[in-house]
């Protein structure tokens, strides 16, 4: 069994920039959005948690007979489970039950399945779900849980079929200094819109433009606060979170995340080529190695850490970094949310939505990338979201101070 390794899950906030840092499984990498997916209290209901249920099976495109399996943890959430059970089998699946991932399922959800599977340890609920077309991880769901760990182990490994998980965390809200926020009635009112009301077709279309001109030429952010980094692409994998969770779909994906579909929809995520990434990344003040750090500036040559200065707390960067090993000293993501529906509000109370989907909304990551496609290996992850930053390709500019301009 692959060692649970995810020591610590920590944040690093500033004003324009959230960071999140993290050790990853060394053997079985994670995506690591979900490392957050859990909230203290459970998350407040949409007003209908019925056409919620609807989208997300409609996504699936679900063939005649696809298996499908819900991971849940009762309490957070039921009243979905319940729509979710329902929106399956009149969608033409065939539902084969659920798991918990953590606790027990009350009796209405009691199956066979159920029985068999409940509390069971990752190896053997791999050999359980190996016949099962799609897995859905419902609010509550995430990192550490067995089943969770079970289906990313499958993703892995799909020897030609079209499996895949959606993630449906229904979490992921930060305020704009970085602070985690619940997912209140409004939060929950503004998800749900976002999850009815995208235009799939046209979200698919603006990623894959943006694709294609990224294969094109090379990649320019820049912010305010002084990061300037380039690279480019090549052939590498984009993963575009497009909504599309169809069996077609996964079975094109050549990463763990291709198969892998997050709903809200409306990011893309790539491991540039490493050689290529050059410039330096300027992070506005934040925690590192449990240190308060202000004006930090990384350097990068050939997707290589050469040297960074800081106005303060460089003991706490050196503390991170040297944990960290080879991996955090390494470029490794780039992603950019292209959903208008998930942007941060322009007026109003400001935050940013789910993980960061939203359009504008920049991440530059460090460490493994594996999961990505990339070459960086180690348990160090730590991404860094920035909510001003310029994005040009090959001199058009896509991105203007966080606000999406194409």
């Amino acid at each position: 069994m692959h060692e649970r390794n995810v020591a610590r899950a920590k944040r690093s906030t500033a004003r324009g920039v959230l960071a999140l840092a993290m050790l990853i499984f060394p053997l079985l990498p994670l995506s690591s959005q979900a490392l957050t997916a859990t909230a203290a209290a459970p998350p407040a209901a949409p007003k209908d948690w019925g056409a919620v249920a609807g989208m997300i099976v409609e996504r699936m495109q679900l063939i005649t007979g696809e298996k499908v399996v819900l991971v849940v943890v009762p309490g957070v959430a039921d009243d979905l489970v319940e729509e979710m059970l329902r929106a399956v089998r009149r969608g033409g699946g065939d539902m084969i039950g659920l798991i918990p991932a953590r606790g027990v399922a009350p009796q209405k959800w009691r199956s066979d399945f159920t029985r068999a599977t409940e509390q069971k340890p990752m190896q053997q609920l791999i050999e359980m779900l190996r016949d099962v077309d799609v897995g859905v991880m419902l609010p509550g769901a995430t990192v550490g849980d067995e089943a969770y760990d079970a289906f990313q182990w499958l993703l892995q490994h799909p020897v030609g079929r079209g499996v895949r998980t959606i993630h449906f965390h229904w979490a992921g809200a930060y305020s704009i200094d970085g602070e985690p926020i619940p997912v209140d009635p409004d939060v929950a009112d503004f998800y749900e819109r976002a999850l009815l009301d995208t235009d799939y077709s046209a979200l698919a279309q603006s990623e894959l433009n943006f694709e294609r001109a990224m294969r094109k030429a090379s990649v320019h952010v820049t912010t305010p606060a002084g990061t300037d980094v380039t690279f480019r692409i090549g052939n590498r994998v984009v993963t575009r979170q497009d909504g599309d969770a169809s069996q077609g779909r996964a079975r094109e994906g050549r990463t763990l995340i291709d198969r892998e579909v997050e709903l809200p929809a409306g990011a893309i995520r790539v491991a540039p080529i490493e050689e290529s990434v050059e410039g330096k990344i300027a992070f506005l003040d934040g925690v590192w190695g449990g240190v308060m750090v202000r004006g930090l500036v990384m350097h990068f040559a050939k997707g290589r850490l050469t040297h960074f200065a800081a106005t303060s707390g460089s003991e706490g960067v050196e503390k991170e970094l040297a944990a960290g090993g080879q991996a955090a000293r390494a470029f490794r993501e780039f992603a950019l949310g292209f959903n208008p529906l998930l942007a941060i509000p322009t007026t109003g109370h400001r935050w940013i939505p789910y993980y960061g989907y939203g359009a504008g909304v920049v991440r530059l990551s460090l460490g493994d990338n594996t999961e990505l496609g990339g070459k960086v290996k180690g348990k160090y992850v730590r991404w860094n979201f920035f909510t001003d930053a310029t994005v040009e390709v090959g001199g058009d500019v896509w991105v203007r101070d966080g606000m999406m301009g194409r």
